[in-house]
């Protein structure tokens, strides 16, 4: 049977399909369960310098392609999140989401999230309904650049770099966090709703973040773009559900997989899944590991 074992930067993975930042809530016993599901490796859910509350409800609103949603990054803080996971026993598969508003504080999270044994950070780079945070900062193509410079610099940690979609310029935007690890393409795409006959937007906050299968397109168009720009590692996330979603991502230069919102679609069983139905696939079509898919489709 092919092999799905995979590498993203110098991080080695048995599979190629990780658990998305923010479908789950920051309990640690969520995340655990995702690994023993059949995940190659997690993301938490974005965490800040303090406890924050978020949006009041309504948060999310289901459409006919997908989720909107504007959860507005409740999350405990981080010295509730260092509470809960410093005696985690799966820290080496789990990459911790970080956000902050400016570089001293994406640097201080990460330093305290080295300290109690982590060593790989996701950079929230990208939340679209946040103001102050995510996609605000991700669009400053100088604080990016020393976001991810300083934490190279100042840690050890591996360190993904999660980008806004919502841009006019990609590879800016990628050119910027070069000195990243891996990039993951995409979070949501900034969007809103409307009920016809309350008159009233489906979110409290407006404005939220699109998920789901109408956004794979552009995701799958982030990845081919800036693969075919950079070479670098890239995990791929946004609309995928199924083994042949995960497919395309591998065929435009995706070394990983990120699923969220499937998990509403599905349960936790998601995992295995698409796992399966990967090594099926490759052998089918005569690939001895997936390796020999990854970016199969684009000439640099």
């Amino acid at each position: 049977m092919a092999s799905i074992t995979t590498s993203v930067g110098s991080f080695s993975l048995e599979n190629p399909v990780i658990l998305a930042s923010g479908i789950l809530d920051e309990t640690s016993g969520s995340i655990l369960r995702s690994l023993r599901s059949g995940a190659g490796a997690v993301v938490t859910k974005s965490i800040g310098i303090s406890e924050r509350k978020g949006y009041s409800t309504p948060v999310i609103s289901e459409v006919g392609t997908g989720l909107l949603n504007a959860v507005g990054l409740s999350n405990p803080g981080i010295d509730n999140f260092v509470e809960e996971y410093k005696s985690f026993p799966e820290k080496k598969k789990t990459i911790v989401s970080i956000f902050g508003g400016n570089v001293e504080e994406f640097v201080t999270l990460a330093g305290r999230i080295e300290e109690i044994g982590f060593d790989k950070v996701e950079l929230n780079l990208s939340c679209p309904h946040v103001k102050g945070v995510g996609s605000e900062v991700g669009q400053d193509l100088d604080m990016v650049e020393e976001i991810v410079s300083e934490i190279k610099n100042r840690t050890k940690l591996q360190v993904w770099a999660k980008l806004t979609p919502n841009v006019t310029d990609l590879i800016a935007l990628a050119k910027a966090s070069e000195k990243a690890d891996a990039y993951t393409l995409i979070n949501t795409l900034r969007a809103t709703g409307v009920e016809i006959y309350s008159r009233k937007f489906v979110l409290s906050n407006t404005i939220g973040g699109y998920s789901g299968p109408g956004i794979k397109p552009v995701a799958l168009r982030a990845v081919y773009d800036v693969y075919k720009e950079t070479g670098k590692s890239i995990v791929g996330v946004g609309g995928i559900t199924t083994w042949q979603d995960a497919i395309e991502f591998f065929l435009l230069g995706a070394r990983a997989i990120q699923i969220g919102t499937a998990l509403l679609y599905e349960d936790y069983s998601v995992y295995s899944k698409v796992n399966q139905g990967i090594k099926k696939y490759l052998d089918d079509e005569g690939f001895s590991k997936l390796e020999d898919i990854i970016g199969a489709m684009v000439a640099r």
